[in-house]
């Protein structure tokens, strides 16, 4: 339950949100193709200024492709509070034989046990956060429901 006086919502400067975001190893990766937008699940690490997720071949790297604005999005809660931080940018697929040498010093591992050979870097552009503490809904007069 929410401490009492607790905020419950606290927007994180940009370093907290790079702080958060390198606690984390899944996050969500956004597109948009065609007018039509899709969300995939992907494994990530975080390397300020940017977020680098390894892929393999497929819709995911065809859409970044097609369109290399992206949003990207990852979160955690307790049952007490949560926080999430979203980033928007432009997304790279990693070409030199350095670019790829160096991503694989973060050891991106994959959930499932199939051969992802392609790095994609997230240039971030945009990075926001916040911080959620739980508690009950107020009521209409503006103070906590009342306990059952």
């Amino acid at each position: 339950m929410a401490s009492l006086g607790a905020q419950p919502v606290t927007v994180l400067t940009q370093d907290e949100c790079w702080t958060l975001l390198a606690s984390e190893q899944v996050g969500r990766l956004a597109t948009s193709v065609v007018d039509q937008p899709e969300i995939f699940p992907v494994n990530f690490a975080c390397r300020p200024p940017s977020i680098l997720i390894r892929t393999a071949e497929g819709t995911k790297l065809l859409s970044t492709a097609i369109n290399e604005r992206v949003a990207f999005e990852a979160d955690a809660h307790t049952a007490t509070d949560g926080w999430s931080v979203v980033v928007k940018g432009r997304v790279h697929l990693l070409s030199t034989q350095a670019e790829e040498d160096a991503a694989e010093r973060y050891a991106l591992r994959s959930w499932v046990p199939l051969a992802k050979q392609r790095y994609l870097r997230i240039d971030v552009t945009q990075i926001s956060g916040r911080r959620f503490v739980f508690g009950p809904e107020p009521d209409a007069a503006g103070g906590p429901e009342p306990a059952d």
